[in-house]
């Protein structure tokens, strides 16, 4: 859909590209959806898998520091808490360059460096030394993130958005399924083989971008977009309100989200005396939920609005962490996991191709660093959060917040979904 008689590259009809399923229109594929997707979106997808694939540092981050290092536990943690503090200020530089330079350049720079950090980290021994290398670490790590959001948009049609934004998702889940089990792996052998592999892994995703052609994803020019009638929005995010609102209920949604890496854990633990493996177990069921059936949902509600995704998503976060408040059983457990787990099959496709929808054109880029941002924020927050309540409240309450929590988030959805259509798309319409 484009403003003027001319296509554009994104509407430019291209043959079929059904790579890398040989039976894309079977019924029997559930990612048949994914048949028309871009190429370039494969190679995200490829680039994501290989990187998360070797992801293992950041999970190991603590044991590194106490068992290598001999850092206490209080300054080993207060490393991670320096990586988040970065990623909350990186991530929105990481969007806003991929708006002046383009999305590509940001992605290259971005593992490049990350992977040459990682070499080179177990160099630094004291305290400062490794904090420095953090702070440069996710300073180069977590400019990734914005800049690959910003280039789907750039690349696929409005209607496939949210099934890219799954296929990005699913790179990440897979790969995050192989890097921290192999990284525990190593861990027990040779900590620098661990930060050996990480960095190769992303350095080779890296070359990946490098070598690979890719479109330009570089920002719409503002000058240009004013003439063709696009939407350009106000002067600064600050100034978008509707946006405003939808960075809140993310915030909001994000605290639930990661309980499931603080407070939950110790609720099973603790209060309903599980063990740990059973925790284990129910990322296994995450996984594999989001593996097999994410793809298909997003697939099949595709043409739903987006407000009706982000605010379902919302609320089944709400009920899924809210339930254990009422749960006293295993079998009760894993079916609060398996509710919110449909609740973020929904949501996080849904919040992306929200975002390139009410984005302007030309700061797509700087909407993507503010969610992340956002994101970021939540997950320094929440995990505190969490843990705070749950010593403060107990065991019940605790989940009671977590569904008031959800549930504002889902109203502020409401709120935060434009009450008329984008200038871009209405003009569109008319010619």
């Amino acid at each position: 859909m484009g403003l003027t008689t001319e296509p554009t590259v994104r509407e430019t009809k291209r043959p079929p590209n059904r790579w890398p399923f040989s039976f894309a229109d079977s019924r029997l594929n559930p990612w048949r959806g994914l048949g028309g997707l871009p190429r370039e979106v494969w190679l995200l997808f490829a680039t994501n898998l290989i990187n998360r694939a070797g992801m293992m540092v950041l999970p190991f981050l603590v044991l590194y520091l106490t068992r290598e290092l001999g850092f206490s536990l209080a300054r080993a943690g207060s490393m991670l808490a320096i990586y988040g503090a970065s990623a909350i200020v990186f991530g929105p530089i990481g969007g806003r360059l991929s708006d002046r330079i383009g999305a590509l350049p940001v992605m290259r720079v971005s593992l490049i460096s990350a992977g040459t950090v990682l070499l080179v980290f177990p160099l630094a021994k004291s305290f400062a030394a490794v904090a420095a290398m953090t702070v440069l670490w996710a300073g180069c790590a977590e400019m990734f993130r914005p800049a690959s959001l910003a280039a789907i948009t750039h690349v696929v049609a409005p209607g496939q958005r949210r099934q890219a934004f799954a296929l990005n998702r699913l790179a990440i889940n897979l790969g995050m399924s192989i890097g921290p089990a192999l990284g525990g792996f190593l861990a027990t052998v040779s900590f620098r083989a661990m930060f050996a592999v990480d960095a190769v892994t992303t350095l080779i995703a890296g070359a990946v971008l490098a070598l690979t052609p890719w479109r330009s994803f570089s920002g719409v020019n503002s000058e240009a977009a004013n003439r063709h009638g696009e939407h350009i929005g106000p002067a600064t995010i600050l100034h978008d309100t509707l946006f405003l609102v939808f960075l809140g209920g993310v915030f909001l949604v994000g605290i639930v989200f990661f309980q499931h890496e603080s407070a939950l854990p110790l609720y099973l633990v603790q209060y309903m005396h599980l063990s740990p493996a059973f925790y284990g177990m129910l990322f296994t069921i995450n996984t594999l939920l989001i593996v097999a059936l994410e793809v298909p949902i997003v697939t099949a509600t595709a043409h739903w609005p987006n407000a009706r995704s982000l605010i379902i998503g919302c609320m089944l976060f709400a009920i899924g962490f809210g339930s254990l408040s009422v749960i006293a059983s295993p079998s009760g457990v894993i079916a609060t996991v398996v509710i919110w787990t449909f609740g973020e099959m929904m949501l996080f496709p849904a919040m992306s191709a929200h975002m390139a929808e009410i984005a302007p054109e030309n700061r797509r880029g700087a909407y993507m660093g503010a969610y992340s941002m956002s994101l970021s924020l939540a997950l320094t927050v929440g995990p505190w959060m969490g843990t705070q309540l749950l010593a403060v409240l107990g065991p019940i309450r605790v989940w009671f917040v977590m569904f008031a929590l959800g549930a504002m988030a889902a109203l502020l959805m409401v709120f935060s979904v434009p009450r008329r259509r984008p200038l871009r798309v209405a003009v569109a319409a008319e010619s």
